[in-house]
């Protein structure tokens, strides 16, 4: 084994004959999708099973007693003291090192218990950078500008007016706390009405992002810092607020990933913008794998930074299947290489450079399905993980088990992960699955197209439940803290 990897096919090997374990642990592997397949000794342990146990690489425990989860750092910590799970990490041996969505520092006493390296930053810098507002002091740093706006805390609505008329924002306003995601924290206030119906989660939650609203499409991009530069991945749309697939507005919903979905010129500027973000967060001592959100002007085409996610997220599943993926290896395989503390030598400029090119960028999509009624009751039947087919009459039927996307073969399969499971509760908000298409889900004005209408008619078709009894109907139930994903 070279004591200096120097190039791509000497970490796609070194990897490949890895011997030491390595875990992803969250709620489901969607994140990481297909990682396995690239290290040895890679596996996954999950709270869901969304195989039915036929994932050679997914370990799931059995259900224990437990306070509700709110949050995927609660699941993890739980996976972390399941002793199903301590004794299948024993007996796998070695020194484990673990990955995971979402983690604080109770994760990493757990992990330290069981002798176990986390391999990403400290969950206190990572906190910190996941602070919204921090990220715009942070991209003011690295010459990565935000939506005009001004960071302060708000007393009431004359306040947050005499505050917007100052900053010289207007007062058509988008705003942000400094924690939250998929719409659950973003407000749209043009009026004194709008603040009231927010008032309770702006006053008292210290800062806030006061941003001027503009006409925007949103991004995601998607990149690892490691030592010898940032690696920038492909620029991706993404699927916001539609009410078919989620209840919250302004919530994320899914993503495609297509090398014409924005000019060149846009494509260029928000890899030049990501790469000195990422320049930066190794000066602030981060490292490792993180995903920026770019607002990007209809009319201008002038390209804002809109959030960091220190972190793998719901898009890293399509970053790191994508041609160039394949190409090359995953993205998150640099994230694994920068933590490994094996020495290497890469031409960080090179990668980049063959990666913006668009024949290295196939086009896919995915569709985050969730529960959009305001209801709930108990799943009695969900589609199971696998391949689906589109009929000529629109009708979607199953048509195979499998757990690669690759195995879609045409715009009329796709691959849908199934989270939502018979017995489980059904509200508004939970999380259904995850579908994956070839080829666009939105037309060319970033509205969902039909094709995607039916697929995700005929996936919620398939979803049947029974109502609860009453002695079991409780309010906590039907309004989910967290998202999963």
């Amino acid at each position: 084994m070279a004591t200096v990897l120097k190039n791509i096919s000497e970490i796609r090997r070194f990897f490949h004959r890895n011997e030491d374990p390595v875990y992803f642990i969250s709620a489901t592997n969607f994140n990481l999708l297909g990682l396995d397949e690239w290290v040895k000794n890679f596996k996954y342990i999950c709270y869901i099973d969304c195989y039915g146990g036929k994932h050679p690489n997914v370990f799931c425990p059995s259900e224990q007693p437990h306070a509700e989860f709110q949050s995927i750092e609660d699941i993890n910590n739980y996976l972390l003291q399941h002793k199903e799970v301590i004794d299948f990490i024993k007996r796998r041996g070695g020194k484990p090192k673990f990955v995971f969505l979402m983690f604080d520092e109770e994760t990493e006493r757990l992990s330290k218990e069981l002798g176990a390296d986390v391999w990403f930053p400290k969950a206190k810098l990572r906190q910190s950078m996941d602070n919204k507002i921090e990220t715009v002091r942070i991209g003011n740093k690295a010459g990565v500008p935000s939506v005009p706006n001004v960071l302060a805390e708000v007393k009431n609505y004359e306040d947050l007016r005499k505050t917007c008329e100052k900053a010289g924002i207007g007062h058509d306003l988008v705003l942000q706390s400094a924690f939250g995601d998929s719409g659950h924290t973003t407000f749209f206030i043009k009026s004194e009405a709008d603040f009231r119906r927010h008032e309770s989660e702006i006053v008292g939650e210290g800062e806030i992002k006061i941003m001027k609203r503009i006409d925007c499409r949103g991004s995601a991009i998607e990149a690892c810092a490691t030592k010898e530069g940032t690696i920038v991945g492909p620029l991706m749309t993404e699927l916001v607020g539609f009410k078919e697939l989620t209840p919250y507005r302004g919530g994320w919903c899914g993503n495609e990933m297509l090398a014409t979905a924005f000019p060149p010129k846009v494509r260029e500027k928000a890899r030049d913008l990501t790469f000195k973000f990422g320049e930066q967060l190794r000066k602030e001592g981060y490292r490792g794998y993180f995903e920026l959100d770019f607002l990007i002007d209809k009319k201008t085409g002038d390209i804002w930074l809109g959030e960091l996610n220190p972190r793998i997220t719901g898009a890293s599943s399509m970053t790191n299947h994508a041609a160039f993926a394949h190409a090359d290896a995953p993205l998150f395989l640099f994230h694994l290489l920068e933590f490994s503390k094996k020495k290497f030598d890469l031409n960080v400029d090179e990668l980049n450079n063959r990666w913006a090119d668009p024949e290295m960028i196939d086009g896919w999509s995915q569709m985050v399905i969730k529960h959009t009624e305001d209801s709930v009751d108990i799943c009695t039947t969900a589609p199971e993980t696998g391949i689906y087919k589109m009929l000529e009459d629109g009708r979607v039927v199953f048509d195979r088990f499998d757990y690669h996307r690759r195995a879609v073969e045409s715009e009329n399969e796709a691959f849908f992960l199934r989270i939502l499971q018979p017995g489980d509760y059904r509200y508004e908000g939970a999380d259904i699955g995850i579908l994956v298409t070839r080829g666009r889900s939105m037309t060319k004005s970033f509205q969902l197209n039909e094709r995607a209408k039916k697929w995700i008619h005929g996936i919620k078709q398939a979803v049947d439940g029974k109502p609860l009894p009453t002695a079991s109907a409780g309010p906590e139930l039907s309004d989910p803290a967290f998202k999963i994903l």
